[in-house]
């Protein structure tokens, strides 16, 4: 985990090769002080960590972002506001490659749409 007590799983399952995990995210958490006091934003980069992380969880290896072929920001995560997110993603694997795509949603809210693919390190 990136950011250490960033967050914690409520639940994780697979249903017909895609992945739907919630997480709690703490509103506590250091980052918030910086970004921002009044008005805690999630960082676009911090919800792209997370799903890199459910990444590897799912094929059990140590990742690295090879492209980031499209991100869309929808929505701002305030964890004031909502702490949980669901992630739903789906990961195919080809020769060392893994391709994802995925959604993060508040309620029913999309925050983040990503296609991005990884490759395993050592």
């Amino acid at each position: 985990m990136l950011l250490k007590d960033f967050y914690s799983v409520i639940s994780s399952t697979e249903l017909e090769g895609e992945f739907i995990t919630e997480v709690k995210i703490n509103k506590d958490h250091e980052l918030y002080k910086g970004h921002f006091p009044d008005r805690p934003v999630t960082p676009g980069v911090i919800l792209m960590q997370l799903f890199k992380e459910e990444a590897e969880r799912r094929t059990n290896k140590k990742l690295q972002l090879a492209t980031a072929a499209n991100v869309k920001f929808m929505a701002v995560v305030d964890p004031n506001i909502c702490e949980r997110l669901i992630l739903q993603s789906s990961i195919v694997s080809e020769n060392g490659i893994f391709s994802l795509k995925g959604i993060a949603k508040q309620n029913e809210t999309i925050s983040l749409k990503i296609s991005a693919t990884y490759k395993a390190i050592s």
